[in-house]
């Protein structure tokens, strides 16, 4: 058993790292949430910080390809927090090549000393040395082609299936590659304030680099530093947000003096994109079922200067009690979903989640649709995101939607249709994150008909 009183943090990064994959898998906690929470509270300074965030995604993200390699040198059982502290281990002598392997052994072996009894260290030490001594085993061993991509990149089995079913073998072994590629950091610029040239020279004197999007126009990508760090941040003249977030904007088609709805609207990214595409001119309600999340709505609206938001909690089905028939003239269902477009940033999702998960989540995206024909005006416009791949929610949420509701009528994206970059089918875009190294995403738009 572990010893009871390990802090996440003593100064010691594997040990906070190895205390953060704990909390992952014991409490399902989302890994982004709990090494920001760390670093905030510990002030963990910059190098620490790379490390720390390198150990946790690094054996998070390979925790399948981690055990294959660990297998044929283990006997008998193991606690969790050791075979934690393993795949830790083997993630630095395989995959970080810049630190020495020896002091990898060593320092698993002292973590190991201070949270196991005493016969836990000599077999830490056993097995990460019989590793060093004979090398980890070739994935050519495995013969057959979807456990090859499924050991390969660390993603579950029957998560591939589904993947090669729908895009085949070639694309999911590209995207679930990608799954495991540290995302880019995106800005995206507060043009009511500002413009993309303004914000880029003042970035390149902090000594942030950044380059243009790839397909929104107000979108910059950094190369280094970290911009949310900057007072460019905080006086409101950026906020982060992946570019493939941005897509569902755009498509909304937003003009000034519009009556807007977001219907799932925390943390307020697209919401405040809403309103800047607005010219903060206009009325912009944002609604979300959780009420701690409303203040994070609030707060980046105040940050940005937008006060064209309201803000509300509640459940978005229920809305038609608070709101007239028919009475806004664009609305963004931005869905709960599966959230398999942003493993990335989450790598836990992929081994926490299941099909169910998936098909669970169905009901919920249809009422949200539902409420939203019924709040549309004629003519207008209902935008349907979600950050997933996954048909049932995407394409076939759209087919099932058209089918229950003749009321509504699919439209070419808005401001999409002719970007080249962007891979349209049947007038519906899903973005998979090799395509321009956004996250995986997926948008649809709907008219009303007169």
């Amino acid at each position: 058993m572990m010893k009871q009183g390990n802090k996440i943090w003593n100064g010691n990064v594997r040990d906070a790292a190895l205390s953060i994959l704990m909390e992952i898998n014991k409490n399902q906690a989302y890994s982004n949430l709990l090494l920001h929470r760390t670093i905030e509270k510990y002030e963990i300074q910059p190098k620490d910080r790379a490390l720390l965030t390198e150990l946790t995604y690094g054996t998070l993200q390979h925790r399948m390809t981690l055990d294959y390699y660990l297998e044929p040198f283990v006997r008998g059982k193991l606690d969790g927090w050791v075979r934690e502290l393993l795949r830790m281990s083997i993630y630095q002598i395989v995959y970080l090549t810049k630190i020495p392997p020896h002091a990898v052994v060593h320092e698993a072996v002292e973590i190991a000393k201070r949270r196991g009894h005493k016969r836990i260290a000599p077999t830490v030490n056993g097995i990460l040395r019989s590793v060093l001594r004979s090398g980890v085993r070739s994935l050519d061993e495995i013969k057959d082609p979807i456990e090859r991509i499924a050991i390969e990149t660390s993603h579950p089995k029957w998560l591939i299936e589904r993947w090669v079913a729908l895009f085949g073998e070639e694309a999911t072994k590209e995207m679930a590659t990608q799954n495991n590629v540290p995302p880019n950091m995106s800005i995206r610029v507060n043009e009511v304030k500002t413009n993309v040239n303004a914000v880029t020279l003042e970035l390149e004197k902090h000594n942030i680099h950044v380059r243009q999007g790839e397909v929104i126009t107000e979108c910059l990508i950094s190369e280094s530093g970290n911009p949310a760090s900057t007072e460019i941040f905080k006086n409101g003249l950026i906020t982060i947000q992946d570019e493939s977030s941005m897509l569902p904007v755009y498509a909304l088609d937003v003009a000034p003096n519009m009556k807007v709805l977001d219907m799932c609207a925390a943390p307020g990214g697209k919401t405040t994109h809403i309103a800047e595409k607005m010219n903060d001119k206009g009325e912009v309600y944002a609604h979300d079922l959780h009420e701690h999340k409303i203040k994070l709505i609030e707060k980046n609206s105040e940050r940005l200067g937008l006060s064209s938001i309201k803000a509300q909690s509640g459940d978005s089905r229920e809305l038609m009690e608070f709101y007239d028939k028919e009475s806004f003239d664009r609305i963004l269902v931005d869905a709960p979903c599966s959230g398999f477009g942003v493993i990335r940033r989450k790598p836990e999702i992929k081994y926490h989640k299941n099909e169910a998960d998936v098909t669970g989540l169905l009901k919920i995206q249809s009422e949200l649709l539902h409420t939203a024909e019924q709040l549309i005006k004629p003519n207008g416009i209902i935008v349907y995101s979600t950050c997933t791949v996954e048909y049932e929610e995407n394409r076939g949420m759209v087919e099932s939607f058209l089918k229950e509701h003749p009321t509504m009528e699919l439209i070419p994206l808005p401001n999409l249709e002719e970007n080249e970059k962007l891979q349209m089918q049947e007038n519906t875009l899903q973005v998979l994150p090799q395509h321009f190294g956004g996250d995986g995403f997926f948008v649809a738009a709907f008219r009303k008909k007169v």
